[in-house]
């Protein structure tokens, strides 16, 4: 098998982790390996059934188009292992992992090679890692009953219902050890991209702050409805993504881009929503954001935020925005000065919502207030876009009525007023 080309510009990935072991059995379509590119994780499906034979290191950087390993098709399939390489296949895992008990008995019957080290004790399986990460729990703190005592989903829901053993957490202990982790291949490209933007970039940043009430009260009116009606929650997200399409049609230098020794401006809204993955930070896209709904804003980015964290998402998913969303609230971010994405030319940055006391009409009220940054390239977006565009979405947050009939008053648009 050689390694297949990710997207037209990525010459090499990287092995991030190999599934199978050398001289298992691989079934065809069973997930044998998981490669990291610049832009994203991918999983490698096996070509067709055999005994597989392993050409590369986990870590290992290959080239669009070498050999990665070899699957023998002639060999037998050995006694006992027609069930269990499905347990790496994501569709399959749930139903097939507790069958992974029968060829547990027999290991001698398959090489064991360096190799196989991968799926010694305690190493979890793409899912039961996922599951881990998410809830804070360490492989010391499950057993795992997969093949060479490998770490399965399973395990993971078994060990978080009966509660864990403090005593086997890992804890600082007051040690001095050290340890190292190879940065992936996806890590070391953002890294280099947000370098390169800060150097190549007259990157700054404008602030404002939202008063969150109106929406608050409107998610709190509607919000069963909503998901009753639509099938998907009504989030802030939307709203953002709608007051950002709007303020950008607007403003369209801020959703245009520098080529060169020219400006390319969009006559579409091509919306990235930064979600944190396993991974890393992702940013799918949100295309033609300017005409859908609230509720086809909420489904989509439910779409893309499950693909990215499950390490299911695309290339071409990643790729072609127009302007960035970053929600740093999530985490409990207050402010913040994000980082243009490139090519794009701007950012939005969303933070926290805190009760904060403003004043009202001469008074001094208690309000859920969110700061909100815009950063921005000054070589192609004057101050006053800037400032502007961030008023503008600030305005329509604190009227949302205004993302549907463009006034605060529906009745002035009913009269044509």
């Amino acid at each position: 098998m050689k390694v297949p080309s990710p997207g037209e510009s990525i010459s090499e990935v990287e092995i991030a982790a190999w599934l199978v072991a050398d001289g298992d059995w691989v079934e065809k379509d069973q997930t044998i390996a998981e490669i990291d590119s610049d832009k994203a994780t991918l999983e490698l499906p096996a070509e067709v059934a055999g005994i597989i034979t392993l050409k590369a290191e986990e870590g290992d950087a290959i080239a669009v188009g070498e050999v990665v390993c070899l699957i023998d098709t002639s060999a037998k399939r050995p006694e006992g292992a027609v069930e269990a390489p499905k347990v790496e296949a994501p569709k399959a895992e749930v139903k097939a992992e507790p069958k992974v008990e029968a060829p547990k008995a027999a290991p001698a019957s398959a090489p064991a090679p360096v190799a196989a080290e991968s799926y010694a004790t305690g190493h979890p399986s793409p899912s039961a890692k996922k599951m881990m990460d998410e809830n804070g729990v360490t492989s010391n703190q499950v057993q795992g009953t997969g093949k060479d005592g490998r770490i399965l989903k399973q395990d993971v829901v078994a060990a978080m219902a009966a509660g864990f053993d403090t005593s086997a957490a890992k804890t600082w202990g007051g040690s001095r050890e050290e340890r190292r982790e190879k940065m992936s291949m996806l890590r070391r490209k953002v890294g280099e991209r947000l370098v390169s933007v800060k150097n190549d970039t007259a990157m700054l940043t404008t602030f404002n702050e939202v008063n969150m009430k109106p929406i608050m009260d409107l998610r709190a009116k509607y919000k069963v409805i909503f998901k009753e009606t639509h099938g998907v929650n009504l989030g802030f997200m939307s709203f953002f993504t709608k007051a950002v399409t709007t303020a950008l049609s607007i403003y369209p230098d801020v959703n245009a881009r520098i080529e060169e020794k020219e400006i390319v401006f969009h006559d579409y809204a091509d919306i990235g929503i930064a979600v944190s993955s396993p991974k890393g930070l992702m940013v799918p896209v949100v295309r033609n954001a300017e005409q859908m709904s609230l509720a086809e804003i909420e489904a989509e980015i439910k779409r893309l935020a499950i693909k990215a964290r499950d390490g299911k998402i695309s290339i071409d998913e990643m790729t072609g925005g127009t302007f960035t969303i970053t929600n740093g609230g999530v985490f409990g971010s207050m402010l913040s000065t994000p980082i243009i994405n490139p090519p794009q030319s701007a950012i939005l940055g969303m933070h926290n919502i805190v009760e904060r006391p403003v004043a009202e009409n001469g008074e001094v009220v208690i309000r859920p207030i969110m700061y909100i940054a815009l950063s921005y390239d000054h070589r192609i977006i004057d101050g006053k876009e800037s400032v502007s565009f961030l008023v503008k979405v600030k305005e329509m947050l604190e009227n949302p009525e205004t993302m549907l009939f463009g006034s605060t008053d529906p009745a002035k648009v009913l009269l044509g007023l």
